[in-house]
């Protein structure tokens, strides 16, 4: 099946952000992009990936002094 095309506003609402956010993304290529004519459209994969890349695990490391 093919990955769905998201806009930039569906992007920026899964992402909780402005629209500015993914704009930024995509100007400055940190992410893969489609143009369909003049329009931008980001495949639902590749925000997944996005999320997935820049998930930071929990430390179960103790810190020092706590008890």
């Amino acid at each position: 099946m093919a990955d769905r095309l998201l806009t930039v506003q569906q992007v920026a609402d899964l992402l909780g952000t402005t629209i500015r956010f993914p704009r930024r993304l995509i100007e400055e290529r940190r992410i893969e992009y489609v143009k369909v004519g003049r329009h931008v459209r980001i495949p639902e994969r590749v925000v997944e990936a996005f999320v997935a890349a820049h998930t930071v695990a929990p430390s179960t490391r103790r810190l020092r002094g706590v008890a």
